[in-house]
């Protein structure tokens, strides 16, 4: 048996920006910024990075924990309508049996039900695909089968499975086979891929991932930088532009014999204009810039930050792609390694 540690994430994000005063806006790449620098830190320290992929929906820690001990709700629904459905002709049967079952029913939009001793209801579509209503009048009617629980088979390598330690294998026969032919096949597509990108020693594996580590960081670092200019040139752009805007109306108010009464008029365009003058005036710019020109070097580095995001999202699959191989072939050095040890333990 071994251990895998991993690492989560606290983070405080301020909901304001200081510059325009707009709202912060969540978007999956701020995202990604953050999931890469925390899978920098694992590699750093030798801790194992979660590989993105497709899977099944997650459950809560007590979900898991009930169903593990058998004691979930949820999970008894199931096998009782898994168990009833084979020996009723309707979906209103059905509920007429799960209430025999002891099960209370509550009609609706959505057909939900309680066990004896149940605090909160089930709605049966949230039990899975297969146990919406109308999955269930088509399994009834023989029109529909359970879906397999084996996930579908990835184009590329995917991890192996720790079938010692897998809870699906201890409670299913039928999984674990499956999780067996799936680990020999992924064991194969392994071994090809090192073939194919020529890695013979372990330590060639590990420097490789190094090296597009390494190319990765730099790649992100290229595109902060051109996102930090980006959002430099937009201040600047917004400045000039403010400046442009309102200057026509602060030029009549320092002119005005009644400063005083023509501010209180046009007070909003005038705290504007001596904000964009201020802020020029400390970023050292003294001659106005060409709004034009300042637009279309924004629009290029802009196309330039989606060009290097693409050659940064191509790295970052690669690093992933590396990670799982270098998984893959920690698991089967453990388990190549795992008769030595006990015959060492036997010995002692």
């Amino acid at each position: 048996m071994y251990y895998i540690l991993f690492v989560h994430n606290h983070i405080i994000f301020c909901a304001v920006n200081f510059v325009d005063h707009h709202k912060y806006n969540s978007n999956k790449r701020s995202y990604y910024g953050i999931r890469n620098m925390s899978d920098k830190l694992c590699r750093e320290n030798g801790l194992s990075v979660v590989v993105p992929g497709k899977g099944s929906k997650g459950k809560s820690y007590a979900e898991y924990q009930a169903e593990k001990t058998g004691t979930s709700w949820k999970g008894k629904l199931k096998t009782t309508v898994d168990a009833l459905i084979p020996q009723v002709s309707s979906f209103e049967e059905l509920l007429t049996r799960l209430q025999a079952a002891g099960y209370e029913i509550k009609p609706g939009k959505y057909v939900s039900c309680r066990a004896s001793g149940q605090e909160r209801f089930t709605r049966l579509k949230t039990l899975g695909a297969d146990y919406t209503e109308e999955a269930i009048r088509e399994r009834i009617a023989g029109r529909r089968t359970k879906a397999a629980k084996a996930p579908r088979e990835q184009r590329g390598v995917s991890l192996l499975i720790d079938i010692e330690n897998s809870i699906k294998a201890a409670q299913s026969k039928g999984y674990e086979q499956w999780a067996k032919i799936h680990n020999l096949k992924q064991a194969a597509k392994t071994m090809n891929f090192l073939t194919e990108h020529k890695i013979e020693q372990y330590a060639d594996l590990v420097s490789r991932i190094e090296e597009m580590a390494a190319e990765s960081g730099q790649a992100a670092d290229a595109l902060k930088k051109a996102e930090k200019r980006l959002a430099d040139m937009a201040v600047l752009i917004k400045n000039v532009s403010t400046y442009q805007k309102t200057k026509s109306v602060y030029d009549a108010y320092r002119k005005a014999r009644n400063r005083e009464k023509y501010r209180a008029g046009q007070e909003q365009a005038i705290i504007l204009h001596e904000a964009a003058a201020r802020t020029l005036k400390a970023a050292g710019i003294t001659k106005l810039p060409n709004l034009a020109a300042l637009q279309a070097e924004y629009e290029a580095l802009q196309a330039q930050k989606e060009a290097l995001y693409a050659d940064y999202g191509k790295l970052k699959k690669k690093v992933w792609e590396y990670d799982i191989i270098k998984q893959n072939i920690d698991s089967i050095l453990q388990a190549d390694r795992q008769p030595e040890r006990e015959k060492e333990t036997e010995r002692g």
